[in-house]
């Protein structure tokens, strides 16, 4: 069984950091993408950053040079650092792996940064 738990999520200011984190309960994790998605108010979820298992990253338009994506195998466990966040960052963090039954999600983590 495949589980995501999120954490590191709060209210910050704009132009400050903040880092989430994505523990993930599955056999041979370092095998495996994991991606970040978000939930802004009243919009869509979308994909904000991803990493596969050879460590190549991909970014949103809106995110990229502000956030970076890790993973630490040995933990099983996922990073979003964010920077200079704005208000339009404000939204539920969402990680994200597949398997052969489907898309599993964490629960979320919120993110709110007030100007």
């Amino acid at each position: 069984q495949v589980q995501l738990v999120e954490s590191g999520g709060g209210l910050v200011q704009a132009g400050g950091s903040l880092r989430l984190s994505c523990v993930v309960s599955r056999r041979g994790f370092s095998n495996y993408s994991v991606a970040w998605y978000r939930r802004p108010p009243g919009k869509e979820r979308d994909l904000v950053a991803s990493i596969r298992a050879d460590y190549t990253t991909e970014y949103a338009p809106s995110v990229k040079g502000r956030f970076t994506i890790s993973r630490d195998n040995a933990k099983n466990t996922v990073f979003l650092l964010m920077d200079s966040l704005n208000p339009d960052d404000t939204a539920v963090y969402y990680c994200n792996t597949v398997s052969r039954s489907g898309f599993h999600w964490g629960q979320g983590t919120q993110v709110t940064v007030v100007s």
